[in-house]
């Protein structure tokens, strides 16, 4: 059965809350050593709306990411209850955190096809 555009509205509404208001927690109300300078890239929604995925990019190498998805992982009992009381909802769904890693693939994807394309023109 095709899910409704309504609920889909919904999801997508209630993602982009969760993505602004976790991105302004990070900019500056969260003040555990171990979380870098990162922003929200994306929340995806589960169907039920129980659980969401939070996509962090995350400004530094491989030890910063996995040290502030740690300190996320930390806080997000904060966060959950900061969600409850700012969005007025009756629920917050269960919150993960992962690394976002897309903005570095994309560059890498760049660099080796204007590779490619400099090869081709000397050769």
């Amino acid at each position: 059965m095709p899910e409704q555009r309504a609920r889909k509205y919904h999801q997508d509404r209630v993602a982009e809350t969760l993505r602004e208001e976790i991105g302004a927690m990070l900019e500056g109300e969260l003040s555990d050593p171990r979380i870098s300078f990162a922003h929200v890239s994306q929340v995806i929604l589960n169907p039920g709306g129980k659980s969401a995925q939070v996509w962090v990019a995350v400004d530094g190498g491989n030890e910063a990411e996995e040290q502030t998805v740690q300190g996320l992982m930390a806080a997000r009992g904060y966060i959950r209850h900061e969600l409850l009381e700012r969005t007025g909802k009756r629920r917050v769904p269960e919150l993960t955190f992962h690394v976002d890693r897309s903005d570095r693939m994309k560059a890498r994807i760049d660099e080796l096809l204007g590779r490619s394309q400099k090869k081709r023109r000397n050769a």
